[in-house]
């Protein structure tokens, strides 16, 4: 009897345990399987939202996929929250009234009927941002337009064409948005550039770092967001940042990080080990307040042709005071770094800025000065001739790779990529220089240069006339 009741004791224990490890295993393998996500439609949202929702999962699901996932979903902000906007406002979309006229739908009908604007803007967010909204308002991010247009050959001398500077300049720096025949104009849309003009005034798109419609704050933190604008031959910062040892610990440790601590709550050492473009540009530490002016924390326009200080930077002079912002960014930098290693740091980039400066832009910009005064080289319009090409190579690659790489630390980047190649560009440079000089002769032009066809005035809502 004792021995039937053990047997039967021990069965029902292993068949539990049993039991146990396939619960186990079925909750392993559930990843590895979809699941539909089912989204409650709370009381509270009015019917016009309502009505947004259920048309967008029809219409487009992987929209609605996205915002279903997101905070401002968990929030009950909806479609209707940010696309909402007044009969009167210039960026209604006409065709969007026509779906209020459809039948094959249980929303299809005047009674959802709202005016609808595809466009949504710094100012529509700063209703529930507003602290963000004004710090990116004066960054130069959100000011890149107007900083382009003040010096870039490229624009002020029609040597690209508008289709190049669509496709390419402007969906990073951000086009002048426009409404024709009741829709967005084509000349200007699609377009999330951090510098874009919005028909509300307000400048730039916080989908630029949050794409639509999941505004994840994990996405914007990760340096591939900044990545989409920072990177090849002018500003590799994306790619600098990968060879830098903060990069090599991202690759490493990367997908451990904690990339959905709310904001202002992000600290290095517990929620991240090694350092992004967002932690040390934008990011709270210690005593140092998050930031959406992402230029806030710099001492150096790295940038510039020559290199100065960011209030001496006459295109967008900064408001505040280098060695403030130095201070910032070393407090940053100390939550892992020592004191000695951090000050170290930036003697090393002093220098470098001087070494530049010295010994390649200075003489090299002195004897294209010389060969303009000569009438060695045409001052018509530039990249016409061969020598505008070497000079401006000279400070917008090269130069400004070797300073970058210094800055964040990649030392190819510094020399291979950067010093290296400043000797290479300089020494051709001054050689065609001086043999010019030398036998009076002035340098070819390209008379038929392609694409020069891009339109010379500035856009009167940068720059109105007096």
């Amino acid at each position: 009897m004792k021995r039937t009741m053990f047997l039967t004791v021990l069965v029902l224990a292993l068949w539990g345990d049993a039991s146990v490890f396939d619960r186990e295993a079925d909750a392993q393998n559930a990843v590895n399987f979809s699941k539909d996500k089912e989204f409650r439609i709370e009381r509270s949202m009015p019917k016009e939202a309502v009505a947004c929702i259920e048309c967008h999962k029809r219409e487009q699901p992987g929209l609605f996929a996205d915002w279903a996932h997101s905070r401002h979903a968990d929030a009950n902000i909806t479609c209707y929250d940010c696309h909402r906007a007044e009969a009167s406002d210039p960026g209604v979309s006409q065709s969007h009234y026509k779906q209020y006229e459809r039948s094959d739908q249980k929303y299809g009908t005047r009674e959802y009927k709202v005016p609808i604007s595809a466009l949504v803007t710094p100012k529509n967010c700063s209703r529930c941002h507003p602290d963000e909204a004004k710090q990116y308002s004066v960054s130069k991010h959100a000011n890149t337009l107007e900083i382009i247009w003040k010096i870039d050959p490229w624009l002020n001398e029609g040597m690209n064409s508008h289709i190049e500077r669509l496709s390419g300049c402007y969906q990073c720096h951000g086009t002048i948005v426009k409404m024709k025949a009741g829709e967005l104009d084509v000349a200007a849309w699609p377009n999330v550039g951090v510098g874009r003009v919005n028909l509300d005034g307000s400048k730039g798109s916080c989908t630029s770092c949050h794409t639509r419609h999941r505004f994840s704050v994990m996405e914007a933190r990760k340096p591939e967001a900044c990545g989409q604008c920072h990177l090849g031959p002018d500003h590799p910062q994306m790619e600098i940042f990968a060879e830098s040892k903060h990069g090599g610990i991202y690759a490493a440790y990367g997908k451990n990080y904690n990339w959905n601590a709310a904001p202002g709550t992000w600290t290095p050492g517990v929620d991240f080990r090694g350092p992004t473009c967002a932690s040390c540009h934008m990011s709270g530490a210690g005593t140092v307040l998050t930031s959406h002016d992402v230029t806030e924390r710099l001492s150096w326009e790295l940038q510039a042709p020559l290199t100065v200080r960011p209030q001496d930077f006459k295109p967008f002079p900064a408001k505040t005071n280098w060695k403030v912002e130095r201070e910032k960014m070393k407090t940053v930098c100390m939550q892992c770094h020592g004191k000695t290693w951090v000050d170290d740091h930036y003697i090393k980039l002093d220098q470098v800025v001087q070494e530049y400066a010295d010994v390649y832009y200075t003489p090299a910009k002195k004897l294209l000065d010389e060969l303009y005064d000569k009438g060695l080289l045409d001052k018509t319009r530039y990249f016409d001739e061969n020598m505008e090409f070497e000079f401006y190579e000279l400070w917008h690659y090269e130069g400004r790779r070797a300073r970058m790489g210094t800055a964040m630390m990649a030392p190819d980047y510094a020399w291979w990529h950067g010093f290296y190649e400043c000797k290479k560009q300089f020494s051709h440079f001054v050689e065609e220089g001086q043999d010019m000089i030398t036998h009076n002769r002035k340098a070819l032009r390209i008379m038929d240069f392609p694409g020069a066809t891009g339109s010379k005035t500035k856009p009167e809502i940068l720059f109105p006339q007096k």
